[in-house]
Formats: structure tokens, C-alpha cells, sequence
């Protein structure tokens, strides 16, 4: 059974960053909270609520163990089948309905590209899914690498899909920094030994995230100003 390496504290980002791995719902896609309204909205329906606390563990968490947890925590007469088949239908409807990108996802994408700096996507999202969406939003174009949930055996929180995703760049785990908005994300990319920003969406920085990341930032702009006043010190 695979066991999870240690978070390693990660206090400063690499000078010079040699490839930065973004992580995709959530981080540069606003699909997050579309998620969780699915999720919210299908269980009232079905007249099986998933309590707040519940629905917020499955943020970043591939599905395959979100399954696993939603059928111990509310129970054998939870229609699961029914209540993810639901759940898809309002969650597809709404990104059909357009893919707003997070704050500040054309401004840093655009920075690495114009300095050179080679991007990689690591996301828990299964492998057409991901690129499916990534077209749709505009992005897929700026990526070397995509690694999705259909690329690994252990998906995040375990390191292996970040250093799957620096393997395939070419670049030592050292040399990159991570993007990541989740809390499974962030153990992730810290256990890679990837210096990790968060920026939070649904989940609040906790003392966990905040003493293991290089920053936790507000948004995708601030992390693109601080990049260019390292730039110009």
C-alpha cells in the first residue's frame, strides 16, 4: 500500500524558477464552486442533504475517493449512483454554459510564457475531462504538460502527480513552483518538495497551509505582482 511522504516545508520560491505545475479546478477554473452547488442542489433533491462539512472534504479530492467517503459518512441508504449521475448533469449544464476563469488565470499564464518558464497542469480531474475543459476555457495551449487523475496510480494528496509532472518538464521538483487552491493540492505539491503558493477559493488557509506553502496569496494577480517585483529587486 502507498504511503504519503512527509509535507517538507517549502519558506521561499526558487530563484530562478525553472517551471511552474498550476493545478486546474479551483485554481484557474471557477468550476469549484460549480461543483459544490451540484453536489448541494442534488442532494437536496433527492431529499439526502450532504451536510456542509462533508461537501467542503471533497474539495480537490479525486472522485474515486470521494465515493469511498460519501458512502461511509451518509450511510448504505445513500443513492450514490444516482446522486453522482445527477450531480454530473448540473455540473456539465453549467460549464456548458461557459468556463470563467479565476482571477488573474490570463495574467499569470501569460507571465510565465513571456519569461520562458514552462508550464505543467496536475489536476484530479480525469484525463479527457481535463483537456476537454482546458480548450474550452482558452488554455490548453500554454501547457507542456497535463497530468490528470487518469495519468497516476495515487492521486493527490499523494506527490506522485506533481513529480510525474516535473519529470515530464525535465526539471528538478527544487527548481519549480506549484499552484494550488485545495488542501489535498498543497499536501500534494509539498510532498513533491515543490515550492507551493495557494490561493485559496472554497477553502480558507489553515495553520497546516500556511506553515508549509512559500506564500498563501489572495489571488492570481498577486501572485504575478510578486513574481515581478522579485524580478526587478
Amino acid at each position: 500500500m502507498a504511503t504519503l511522504s512527509r509535507p517538507v516545508r517549502s519558506p521561499t520560491l526558487p530563484d530562478p524558477i525553472r517551471a511552474a505545475i498550476f493545478d486546474m479546478d479551483g485554481t484557474l477554473l471557477d468550476t469549484e464552486a460549480a461543483q459544490h452547488r451540484a453536489f448541494e442542489d442534488t442532494g437536496e433533491a433527492l431529499g439526502c442533504p450532504v451536510p456542509a462539512e462533508i461537501l467542503k472534504s471533497m474539495v480537490g479530492v479525486n472522485r474515486d475517493a470521494n465515493e469511498i467517503m460519501l458512502a461511509d459518512r451518509m450511510g448504505p441508504d445513500f443513492p450514490l449512483a444516482r446522486f453522482y449521475a445527477d450531480s454530473d448533469a448540473l455540473f456539465e449544464a453549467a460549464v456548458n454554459a461557459g468556463l470563467p476563469l479565476r482571477p488573474g488565470a490570463q495574467l499569470i499564464l501569460d507571465h510565465f510564457r513571456d519569461t520562458g518558464v514552462p508550464l505543467a497542469l496536475c489536476t484530479s480531474t480525469i484525463g479527457g475531462k481535463a483537456q476537454e475543459r482546458l480548450e474550452q476555457a482558452g488554455l490548453l495551449h500554454y501547457f507542456e504538460v497535463v497530468v490528470t487523475r487518469s495519468d497516476v496510480t495515487n492521486a493527490k494528496p499523494h506527490p506522485e502527480p506533481y513529480l510525474l509532472a516535473a519529470r515530464l518538464l525535465g526539471v528538478d521538483p527544487a527548481d519549480c513552483v506549484a499552484v494550488e487552491d485545495s488542501y489535498a493540492g498543497v499536501r500534494s505539491a509539498t510532498a513533491a518538495g515543490i515550492a507551493t503558493v495557494m490561493v485559496p477559493d472554497l477553502l480558507p488557509a489553515t495553520e497546516e497551509q500556511t506553515l508549509i506553502t512559500a506564500q498563501v496569496l489572495p489571488s492570481l494577480t498577486a501572485l504575478r505582482d510578486l513574481l515581478l517585483t522579485a524580478t526587478a529587486a
